[in-house]
């Protein structure tokens, strides 16, 4: 099932590469910029997450030393948490650059294009990014956060600025486990799977030493 999904994998990155080249002209991503890795939620997949722990096996020592604290930070922050939806940085993300990019997951993939919502009529998720000068912030009209005709004109650009049908729950959804013979598994937010291996190891450890 694994091989599956990494071929499923590489159909998506294929897409999306096509859908960023395409975009060129709006897509102003960087190396260092790292707003995409802070304050979100980050939905992982079992799969994702297997795939994306499967990479760790690669880095130094010092890079895992980083992350096992950055997680054990968001994990206290997550605790004394008393609002609705906990927000947090990336735990993989360090000094603003991913540690683990060719094994993030689908989520880090897709986000900077702009998205079809489902439903809308002629509306888009735009990436969040645009507000500080990036991504799409040539043709963004702040107010409606849309295209706005009149910027994507002044700009001159020939390609159009384009909204793609790359929402998380379309890009995970059955149609591809079905197409590629694999299945997704339980989603949540990232550092909720760190939790539940946390208290999983945890049990463990208490039944052992009980039989002991």
């Amino acid at each position: 099932m694994f091989n599956n999904y990494l071929k499923y994998l590489e159909f998506i990155s294929e897409k999306l590469d096509k859908f960023f080249s395409k975009q060129k002209d709006y897509i102003f991503c960087k190396k260092g910029c790292g707003l995409c890795c802070k304050n979100a939620q980050f939905p992982y997949s079992k799969i994702e997450m297997q795939y994306l722990l499967s990479g760790c096996k690669y880095l130094s020592t010092e890079t895992l030393d980083t992350i096992e604290k950055n997680i054990a930070k968001i994990a206290k922050d997550k605790e004394n948490f008393k609002g609705e939806k906990f927000l947090y940085d990336c735990p993989f993300l360090i000094d603003n650059v991913c540690s683990i990019y060719n094994y993030r997951g689908i989520i880090c993939r897709s986000f900077g294009l702009m998205s079809i919502i489902k439903g809308a009529d002629k509306k888009t998720q735009v990436p969040f990014c645009y507000a500080n000068g990036l991504n799409y912030s040539n043709v963004i009209d702040p107010e409606t956060k849309q295209v706005s005709g009149e910027k994507y004109r002044q700009t001159g650009i020939k390609e159009e600025p384009l909204a793609f049908n790359v929402s998380y729950e379309y890009l995970t959804g059955k149609d591809f486990e079905e197409s590629f013979n694999f299945t997704f598994g339980k989603k949540k937010p990232m550092i909720e799977w760190f939790l539940e291996a946390q208290k999983e190891a945890l049990a463990q450890e208490t039944v052992n030493n009980e039989v002991q």
